[in-house]
């Protein structure tokens, strides 16, 4: 077995890992069910990707968001690592032809949202998987408290009765100690599970506050003397889209995102954001969990969030 040094070295480039990633790899490789709880961009995927790569099977990823899965698994094949994922999209023989792929093990990753663990397709397959860990992402979905409550999120546990044995990495950038002890009973953790959490001082990031009568006229302003890519976030789909005819107006080359579109027009919206057709994203927090793109160089909460926490998972986006 390679060691989580050589994995880190040989697919991703570094040499050494952040804390506290190393102890959290460790406690999954040691069969532990574990909380990491890590700031946006602090490297929670290494944390699962790495003690899969070093195992043999495949390691089960849940996820929110089709944006989020689909820029994982194309960061991973990039690496050279088989990865796939299941959305809404595909067709049925699409599904069946990669499920059929990772009971022969050809896949070391399998990204599927909370929903489809419950497909009775899903279930055929799942006793002829060779499943080394289940990873769940944005696990504050799991919680009463959590932002983006989706009731398929509460019933993961369920998979484990299928997978005794098989430990869950729960992983999350933002959950008080409620948020945490209600992820670990609904995920059915163990009596005796690590949790870890690294420091959520953000050095690369400065916040401002203002207090102002003119929004609009505020957020132009900035848009205009801070360049490069930027998020503007706000609380209803409405909004999103008000605001940006605004800034089109004003020559601000914007566009809108909420989980009211379709599943291709979202697509194609984070295709040409993450590309820069499209500068400045204004959207809902169903926008930014998961993507990687470095040059963004503004966040804007147009409105308050509904908590700290909220907030400060979405500044760090």
């Amino acid at each position: 077995m390679q060691t989580p040094h050589e994995i880190l070295q040989q697919y991703f480039g570094y040499d050494t890992f952040r804390e506290p990633q190393e102890a959290i790899i460790q406690s999954v490789l040691d069969g532990n069910d574990t909380m990491a709880l890590m700031p946006t961009g602090g490297g929670k995927s290494l944390c699962f990707q790495v003690p899969a790569l070093m195992q043999d099977g495949i390691c089960v990823v849940v996820s929110p968001l089709i944006a989020l899965m689909k820029d994982q698994v194309f960061q991973l094949k990039k690496r050279g690592i088989k990865a796939a994922a299941i959305f809404t999209g595909l067709s049925f023989h699409e599904i069946d032809m990669i499920l059929d792929n990772c009971q022969f093990g050809y896949y070391k990753f399998l990204y599927v949202s909370p929903e489809r663990i419950e497909t009775s397709l899903f279930l055929e397959y799942l006793p002829s998987m060779n499943i080394n860990l289940i990873a769940v992402d944005e696990a504050h979905c799991i919680s009463q408290w959590g932002y983006d409550f989706r009731p398929p999120y509460q019933r993961i546990a369920a998979l484990r009765a299928h997978l005794p044995g098989v430990p869950v990495l729960a992983l999350t950038a933002s959950a008080t100690k409620d948020v945490q002890d209600d992820i670990c009973l609904k995920l059915g953790f163990a009596a005796k599970h690590n949790r870890y959490q690294q420091s959520f001082e953000r050095p690369n990031l400065s916040y401002s506050v203002f207090n102002t009568t003119d929004k609009q006229n505020k957020l132009i302003t900035i848009l205009q003397n801070v360049p490069g890519s930027a998020i503007v976030y706000c609380k209803s789909r409405k909004h999103t889209k008000d605001v940006a005819e605004l800034l089109k107006l004003r020559k601000i080359n914007a566009d809108f995102y909420h989980a009211g579109l379709s599943n291709d027009e979202r697509s194609l919206r984070q295709e040409n954001w993450i590309n820069n057709n499209i500068r400045v994203m204004v959207c809902t927090n169903a926008f930014g969990m998961g993507i990687d793109k470095p040059d963004v160089r503004v966040v804007v909460h147009y409105e308050v969030p509904d908590c700290l926490e909220n907030y400060y998972q979405e500044a760090g986006r």
